[in-house]
């Protein structure tokens, strides 16, 4: 079965830019090696006899066909946008990376 160290857990909490306390550090090493333990017996159960499907229901269509129709205009899509500018017709968005 697979294990997860300490050093593991603060690794990945590194990668992700996540803060843990010593507490939540024990608290993710159990529960990231309870999710590995169960992916490892998923893996084992036998699919051998069993073909490969996209859906559930595969002789059920589920998707609609694509049917060209109005959309929203500019105007109305900024209407209620905080910030937008109606005359670049763009809307304003927090800076997200560095």
């Amino acid at each position: 079965m697979s294990s997860l160290s300490l050093e593991d857990v603060e690794r990945i909490a590194a990668l992700a830019r996540l803060e843990l306390t010593a507490d939540e550090k024990h608290l993710f090493v159990r529960q990231l090696t309870d999710i590995l333990t169960y992916a490892e017996q998923v893996q084992r159960i036998d699919t051998s006899g069993i073909a490969a499907t996209a859906h559930v229901h595969p002789d059920q269509r589920v998707e609609r066909e694509d049917e060209p129709r109005p959309s929203l205009g500019v105007a109305a899509a900024l209407a209620n946008a905080p910030d937008a500018d109606a005359d670049a017709g763009l809307f304003k968005v927090p800076r997200v990376i560095g």
